[in-house]
């Protein structure tokens, strides 16, 4: 995470920021957004995107094997533009995300397997206006562990919106990425302060047992 001036965290510390929520329960696993277009520098992605997918692999083998409920997410708008919104207004290139354009399919390495969510949003968050806190309730999800880009976007956005619904978030911090380290860093930061327990993936796996979520 970015480093603070000392200071900065000592008040942070002292007004009761940054306790850990601790991992709860049956753990569900959020992949945001890792799709083409997020994956090519040249559309939405570059930064720490690449080595964020690579360490996702690692992540999603293991909650395949230890009996994680997995959920991907896309940003999908309808092919006739109809249900733009204020965030393709802010950045009208999203309209091109639809449901048959390459660069919104998931990318080939964390491909979805039967019986994984495939949540289709048209804002930030994998929350607002899906069904998908439904779906971890229905499966007795406690614990969201969250992957996916961009860490000051949508993937925030999912962590905040999870934390608001009841569920306990941890980031992993070396399985999301950004276009921009400097934002990147400042949220893992931030997230970790207010609304979610921020481990790298080494610290996860030693931390949950293997037997945890099955």
């Amino acid at each position: 995470m970015t480093a603070m001036d000392g200071r900065d965290e000592q008040r942070y510390q002292k007004q009761g920021f940054g306790n850990q929520i601790g991992i709860v329960g049956q753990i569900g696993l959020l992949i945001v957004d890792f799709v083409n277009g997020f994956a090519d520098p040249d559309a939405f992605g570059g930064g720490n995107i690449p080595h964020a997918i690579a360490r996702t692999r690692t992540l999603l083998a293991e909650a395949r094997k230890r009996g994680w409920k997995v959920a991907h997410t896309r940003i999908v708008f309808a092919d006739d533009g109809s249900d733009a919104n204020i965030f393709s207004l802010k950045v009208p290139t999203m309209l091109g995300l639809t449901e048959n354009n390459p660069a919104s399919a998931i990318v080939p390495e964390l491909a979805p397997e039967k019986g994984e969510y495939v949540v289709r949003k048209t804002v930030p968050s994998a929350f607002a206006g899906t069904p998908l806190a439904a779906w971890f309730v229905t499966h007795g999800v406690q614990t969201v562990v969250v992957a996916g880009c961009v860490t000051s976007g949508c993937v925030r956005a999912s962590v905040l919106d999870a934390m608001q619904a009841g569920f306990r978030p941890v980031v992993v911090s070396d399985c999301v990425g950004d276009r921009a380290i400097a934002p990147h860093e400042a949220n893992l930061f931030d997230m970790a302060q207010k609304c979610a327990d921020v481990l790298d993936l080494e610290t996860l796996l030693a931390t949950v047992p293997d037997q945890a979520g099955v």
